[in-house]
């Protein structure tokens, strides 16, 4: 028997899984933040907590995985790499390649090799991979080197746009009374004093309120999902050019929770108006289970070439990484 190991590092969280070669969950570790550029040895000890976890609930040692991939976020350039390789290389695996956490969100998103991921959490990211193998990364780096958008700006967005209408500069919006409800204030003026006041900067949960506002029908709320959208259509479309994947049939697949559970239609489909004006064959879907589960199949498939029904049809089910049911090894 074959045993792999995936792991998915992100900011807030790091999931461990292993598995046998037919797809059976034999062992899951939690760790907190592994992203390296919030800060190196939180990032190591994470990553390695969570790792000896599931080793240690699967009964199995380092040298026993035949393969194990490690997506991590903070995996963008090659100066990352040189910091992840050797921290990751610590930690004991034999046979293991690192990658970006792109990737394994977009193998857990589609059933092909290839294709289109656009990140939409926190932040946004965006990468792809062609028939050929060629990767290409776009984006990823911030409002400052041409990002836009993800929780963190849109909870901006949120509050700018509250001020503006409240010193008329803006129309008014429906975001005015959701968002002193949520932050609790009395008014506007408040709300401005205090957070000028205090150097406070919105909390990244008050993004959900766009679109409690855009489906009540906010003009305010509806043109920032408008642009979020947009903006996720031109990244697609950028890395489908790079790639040259125009003609290909593929997935763009989304991930992240603006775009996987944002109660609104109005980001997907700008983003599927502008990816179909240049790949007419591309399908635009939502990624349903655990990225992890992507990092598990990428290491199968780097060990034996491809991944077994069974471990498709076992995996595949997984939506939230506290729902894996474990089972013994035999």
């Amino acid at each position: 028997m074959k045993y792999y190991l995936g792991v998915d590092a992100g900011g807030s969280k790091t999931y461990a899984l292993v598995t046998d070669q037919s797809g059976r969950a034999l062992g899951v570790g939690i760790g907190g933040n592994g992203n390296h550029q919030t800060g190196y040895d939180i990032a190591k000890h994470n990553i390695t907590t969570a790792v000896a976890e599931a080793l240690v609930q699967a009964g199995l040692e380092r040298y026993e995985i035949e393969y194990a991939v490690f997506g991590l976020a903070g995996a963008d350039r090659e100066t990352d790499y040189k910091i992840l390789r050797p921290l990751i290389s610590e930690i004991g695996f034999p046979r293991h390649v690192v990658v970006c956490d792109t990737m394994i969100a977009l193998r857990a998103g589609t059933s092909r090799p290839y294709g289109v991921v656009l990140i939409c959490g926190s932040g946004t990211n965006s990468a792809g991979k062609n028939p050929q193998g060629e990767f290409y990364q776009c984006g990823g780096f911030s409002y400052l080197f041409g990002d836009f958008g993800g929780g963190g700006s849109l909870s901006v967005e949120v509050f700018r746009s509250v001020i503006r209408a409240w010193d008329g500069r803006e129309q008014p919006t429906l975001l005015t009374e959701l968002l002193l409800s949520y932050l609790n204030y009395d008014n506007v003026s408040a709300m401005f004093n205090d957070y000028l006041d205090h150097n406070k900067i919105p909390p990244i949960d008050s993004a959900r309120l766009v679109f409690q506002a855009a489906n009540l029908g906010d003009p305010v709320a509806r043109e920032i999902l408008r642009h979020q959208g947009q903006e996720l259509g031109k990244s697609a479309c950028a890395v489908i050019n790079r790639l040259g994947m125009d003609k290909e049939t593929f997935d763009v697949v989304l991930a992240g929770s603006i775009v996987t559970r944002g109660e609104s239609d109005i980001i997907p489909s700008h983003i599927e108006n502008a990816v179909r004006t240049i790949a007419p064959k591309a399908r635009i879907v939502k990624l349903g289970i655990e990225p992890v589960i992507g990092a598990v199949w990428m290491a199968m498939e780097t060990a034996e070439g491809i991944i077994s029904q069974d471990a498709y049809d076992r995996l595949k089910i997984i939506k939230e990484f506290q729902t894996i049911n474990l089972e013994k090894r035999g």
